[in-house]
């Protein structure tokens, strides 16, 4: 039933986990001399089946936490707002920090965590996003390891969503413009 509402399939479960091979491998490689641990933050829901492959292949010690922000609610395009709806657990002051999400699109809701994250004295802050859609910037964020850049298509599967479904694809596809068109 959910692959039937997929117009074509972008990247198929082994080029993702190929490429989140390569990006464990760097940042391994990057924070190999580190004295401490890593702080990995997944911004939920999305990023949650990027978050554990990616974090599982690093070889280095990683302390795991969570945040819930959106700037989506259940629409296409961002509201501008950006909600916090669950906050980390642990201080990040003088702490590396690696924030995981499944795709940069407007920007807007990274934008505004990067400058969250920043006012808490962390000793470094990395963005690692899946996919980047820079053609729908709204907010320009640098982002330190990204795995693939994307055009303009509404994209679900592997964590990607629309309207809270399709999350559990292990493959990344365009969704059919009639389901969503009503919104």
């Amino acid at each position: 039933m959910l692959h039937e509402d997929i117009e074509k399939v972008v990247f198929s479960e082994e080029q993702i986990q190929n490429r989140i091979a390569e990006m464990a491998k760097q940042i391994t490689e990057d924070y190999k001399d580190a004295q401490e641990e890593i702080y990995c933050v997944a911004i939920l829901k999305g990023a949650v089946m990027f978050y554990t492959d990616l974090v599982r292949r690093l070889e280095l010690p990683v302390r795991f936490d969570f945040m819930i922000a959106s700037s989506y609610g259940n629409g296409t395009s961002t509201t501008g707002s950006v909600k916090i709806l669950k906050d980390l657990d642990y201080d990040i002051e003088g702490k590396h920090l690696i924030v995981i999400e499944d795709i940069i699109d407007s920007g807007t809701t990274m934008n505004y965590l990067n400058k969250y994250f920043k006012e808490r004295k962390p000793k470094s802050v990395k963005l690692c996003s899946l996919l980047s859609k820079p053609s729908r910037r709204m907010v320009e964020v640098p982002i330190d390891y990204c795995g693939f850049e994307v055009p303009d298509e509404f994209l679900v599967g592997y964590g990607l969503d629309y309207a809270e479904v399709y999350r559990n694809l292990p493959y990344i596809g365009v969704l059919k413009p009639e389901i969503y068109a009503d919104n």
